[in-house]
């Protein structure tokens, strides 16, 4: 199974693809960031976010995606601007027709590091390890969209194992 895991924003949108082996190991197929400034109009910052995804959707033809879900903290505007390109996300993998799950910061951190708590540079290393890297993926976005996809990757294990023994 190959993954899809989007950190979405209008600054940056980080993703990272993840495959699951048959032995269930990890491997990190590809991973980036795609940028807008902040001196571009928001229209304009939302086309290129869809482009550009699109772009790595046509390239990977993942098999399903996660999408981090939006965490509002005080500054209701940059929440709306993370908004914004969320929904540009949305569109781009129901378009695509690919299976999107959507998880909470919580949830990616318990999946990665075992503590929903954890701190970002924790979630990194996490990543590092987990795909057998020799440096923490880069940009950090980036490394968000590969905790992402693994986050999904466990879940999708852990509700398999659920369902049979039910």
């Amino acid at each position: 199974m190959l993954v899809l895991g989007i950190d979405p924003g209008t600054a940056i949108t980080g993703y990272g693809l993840v495959r699951e082996a048959q032995d269930g190991s990890l491997l990190a197929v590809a991973h980036g960031a795609i940028t807008t400034s902040s001196k571009m109009a928001m229209p304009d910052r939302l086309v290129r976010i869809y482009k550009e995804l699109n772009e790595v959707i046509k390239l990977h033809r993942p098999d399903s995606s996660a999408v981090e879900k939006l965490f509002f903290a005080k500054n209701v505007k940059t929440g709306i601007s993370v908004g914004q390109g969320r929904g540009v996300v949305l569109l781009s993998l129901a378009q695509a027709e690919i299976p999107i799950a959507e998880y909470a910061p919580v949830e990616i951190k318990q999946a990665v590091v075992g503590y929903g708590a954890a701190d970002k540079k924790q979630v990194q290393e996490m990543v590092k390890m987990l795909l057998g890297l020799d440096d923490i993926p880069r940009p950090d976005d980036a490394a968000d969209g590969l905790a992402v996809a693994i986050c999904h990757i466990h879940s999708v294990r852990y509700q398999t194992i659920y369902e049979e023994e039910v």
